[in-house]
Formats: C-alpha cells, structure tokens, sequence
C-alpha cells in the first residue's frame, strides 16, 4: 500500500472582520513556545497571511482525516490566541495587501519576480505518494498529466479576488500560473531526462532552486514520492481526503500502465494547458475537457471517467465505496468556490462569506 501525505496552506485571518492577517510569525512563536510536535509540523509559508503544516506518511485514509482534521484545529487554536482565525480558502474573498515573508529565500522572490511575488498570496493542497524509485516516479508523471486537470476541478475553492467575483473556480490557478516553472509539462521518458530538464532549467540562473520546479506534479526533491501540487487547498477536510485518495489510485494505476508497457498519452503541452485553463474557470458547474479525448464533456462525465480509471487501484485499496459516496456528494453539494458563491448569494457579504468558511474549515 502506497503512503500518502498531505501538505494545506491555511489563511490566516482577523476572527471579526474576516480580512487577512500577517501572523504567521506569531503564530510560529506560539507553537514554538509550546513545542512537541506540533513544532515540526508548521511551518511559514511566502506571505505572512498564510500558515503551511503537513500530515505524516499514512496508509490509512481514516488516520489520514484523523490528522488532518486535528492540525486544523491546533492551527486554530494557536490563531485564537491572538485574535485570529484560519480558514481554508485558496484566496481571499476580502481586499488585502499581501505581506511577503522576512526569510532571505522570500525577498529574493520578491526582488527577482516583483508584482508575481507579492500577489502570490494564494493557498494549495500538495499530496504526496510514495514510489519506489526515481524511475517509477517519472513513468508516474508521465501517465498521470491529463488527469491533473479534474483533481484541479474537483478542489476548485477561490472564486473570488481582492473582494471581487473573479469568474473562475479557481483563480488561484490563474495566480500560479505566473510563475516560469508552473503548469503541465513535457513527457519525460525517463528518470535520466527529467533529473537532466530540471538543472537545466535551474542552471539558466531564472530559478533559486530546485525547490521552485513548480510543475502541477513533481518528484519532491526532499521525499521519495510523487508530489501532485495542481490542487487549492480545499474547504472541507473531506474533499482533502477524497482528493488525496484519488491522488494515490493514479499514481498506483500510472505505475501499473508502466509495469505493463503501456505508453503515456501524448497530448501536447498546449492541451493540457487549456485543460487546466477549463478546470479554473469551470470547476464542477459546466464542461471539462476530456482528458482522454481532450474534447469538451459534461464535468460530471468526466469525473466519472477518472472513477473509472482508477477504479481498479480503489478495489486494491479498500477504497472505491468511500471514494463513490465522496465524489458523488461533491458533485451534488459543489466545490469550495460554489460553497463560496452560495454563501455570498444568501447573506450578500463577503465578511459572512469568510465567517461561515472559517466554521467549515475545521469540519
């Protein structure tokens, strides 16, 4: 059984007005004073509005909401203490001046991309799952590219931008996707191709690192696994979960394709990016593209199509009825961004918007 872990990036916020909050430093320092685990599980994120932890190598998806559900909550906790609130939301709904981090890795964003940087102020949910070798993995990142784009629907949890309606789902895909190294990519073919693409691309100077290889899905460079990073964090633990276990059935489905000599798909670059395009603007309301036709379906057809795809690997894992009932209540009650959009309906105000998400956000 492959491990699976999970990494959300938290708003931080005032807890009456609902506006963003540089208090991730103070937060920190609060966890820190306290110590024990929990020290190593937070973490400062670009801005000081945001709060990053992540969860432990699990197998089990029950302990795997387990952790999720309770490093919500310490976070809240710890936020309560100064006034503030977190929320899982992958912008914010209300006006804010994002505030960068003091590290020198985050002025060194800052002073080389500008505007970019200082407007990143954007929440996703990275999912992590083990492979057995570089090799595997890649064959993994290989398979798994037009899949990528449903997971990115199915999340979809920032309609709005500086206290307007964008006419996305997900206009936090739209943000990253500023960034040089962001998006899908290029079939690979090998472990040696890939290793060899990224020094190539941090060897032009335009990147710090290779910890800013932001593909929609990568090998993690401090890991052994896939990270699949396409997602905004998600409001509802559940939906982190339904989507972490669907993460674990393509890489486990990818792995077996490549076990078995079948080749990946070939779309272009060029496809998948318009895929990905239609999962921000669309999310679950209207079509997708289709990822094996690449022609445009009912969201609904689709989401079916990656059950399908991966149903065998949900068999092997126990997981395929959980997985059923989580898409189909996904698909009945919307994503994040339509929770988002239904609050803003019945109570008219963005601040109720953010007030009713920060109560959701702990499950």
């Amino acid at each position: 059984m492959r491990s699976v872990g999970v990494e959300e990036e938290l708003l931080l916020v005032d807890s009456r007005t609902g506006e963003p909050q540089a208090l991730s430093a103070a937060v920190l320092a609060s966890v820190s004073r306290e110590g024990g685990k929990e020290a190593e599980v937070f973490e400062a994120e670009l801005h000081r509005q945001q709060l990053e932890f992540g969860t432990r190598p699990q197998t089990g998806m029950g302990d795997l909401a387990e952790e999720i559900i309770r490093w919500r909550a310490e976070a809240a906790r710890h936020a309560e203490g100064l006034g503030a609130a977190v929320v899982a939301l992958a912008t914010s709904p209300l006006p804010v001046s994002p505030a960068i981090g003091s590290g020198e890795r985050y002025q060194w964003l800052e002073e080389q991309f500008g505007l970019t940087t200082q407007e990143q102020l954007t929440c996703g949910c990275h999912v992590h799952v083990s492979v057995d070798s570089d090799e595997e993995g890649v064959a993994v990142l290989d398979r798994i590219r037009p899949w990528l784009s449903v997971l990115l629907a199915l999340s979809a949890n920032s309609p709005f931008w500086q206290g307007k309606d964008s006419k996305y789902s997900s206009y936090r895909s739209r943000v990253w996707g500023r960034w040089p190294s962001a998006g899908p990519v290029e079939i690979f073919g090998s472990a040696d191709r890939y290793h060899e693409q990224i020094d190539a691309m941090v060897g032009t100077g335009a990147l710090r690192d290779q910890g800013m290889i932001y593909f929609d899905a990568r090998l993690s460079h401090r890991y052994p696994t896939v990270e699949i990073r396409v997602a905004d964090v998600c409001l509802d633990p559940s939906t982190t979960v339904l989507l972490a276990t669907l993460a674990r059935a393509l890489v486990e489905t990818a792995a077996r394709q490549w076990q078995a000599g079948e080749p990946p798909a070939r779309h272009g670059v060029g496809l998948l990016r318009l895929a990905a395009w239609r999962a921000g603007r669309s999310g679950l309301e209207e079509e997708l593209i289709h990822p094996v036709t690449m022609r445009p379906a009912p969201a609904e057809a689709v989401v079916r199509a990656l059950f399908e795809h991966v149903r065998d690997a949900l068999e092997d894992s126990g997981d395929v009825l959980s997985v059923q009932e989580g898409l189909a209540a996904l698909l009945k009650s919307g994503n994040g961004a339509r929770v988002q959009r239904d609050l803003l309906h019945r109570s008219g105000d963005l601040r109720s918007v953010v007030t009713e998400c920060v109560r959701r956000t702990r499950g």
